[in-house]
């Protein structure tokens, strides 16, 4: 059974909306779904808030590229637009590949340009381990370690403060 952590967020137009077409477009293999946050924006400040969340995946055939082809896939049905001049900047839909877990539940790394695994930059990101461990709260990063730990790392104090759990807005997976 491969498993994948995917991270979903939203700062345009109807953003809870983009979040729940994710889960739905993904459908069975969600889960579980995390708590929804409401967010600065990270990399690029000029832009509005973002929701996000952190999903589990599962599928018994699905590779990192399956999870990838997904997360594209579910973008592409929220007409994100990517503008090459605003790597960090606003859209109607994010969804990453955070990490992916093979059938015999090991860990897979890829240094593959496209496809990066563990995502580089998740350890940095707040609005991902946040989330994460509403769904997994002994997981790990791997090659990183504990959601915990990481997210007790200096620097990113200030970036959990800044987040607002939106109980007001539910994910749900249709599992």
């Amino acid at each position: 059974m491969s498993r994948a952590v995917l991270s979903i967020g939203s700062n345009l137009g109807d953003r809870i909306a983009y979040l729940r077409l994710a889960v739905r477009l993904l459908g069975d293999s969600v889960l579980v779904v995390s708590g929804v946050y409401e967010t600065p924006p990270w990399g690029d400040a000029d832009q509005p808030a973002y929701l996000n969340a952190v999903l589990l995946a599962v599928d018994a055939g699905a590779t990192p590229r399956d999870w990838l082809e997904r997360a594209h896939a579910c973008e592409a049905a929220a007409g994100r637009v990517r503008d090459p001049e605003r790597r960090f900047g606003p859209r109607t839909l994010d969804v990453d590949v955070i990490a992916v877990w093979d059938a015999d539940d090991q860990p897979v790394f890829s240094a593959d340009p496209d496809l990066t695994l563990p995502h580089p930059r998740a350890h940095e990101r707040a609005f991902v381990l946040r989330p994460w461990i509403d769904i997994q709260p002994y997981g790990q990063l791997p090659g990183r370690g504990w959601l915990t730990d990481l997210l007790n790392a200096p620097g990113l104090h200030d970036d959990v403060m800044s987040m607002e759990a939106r109980r007001d807005l539910p994910l749900e997976s249709t599992v």
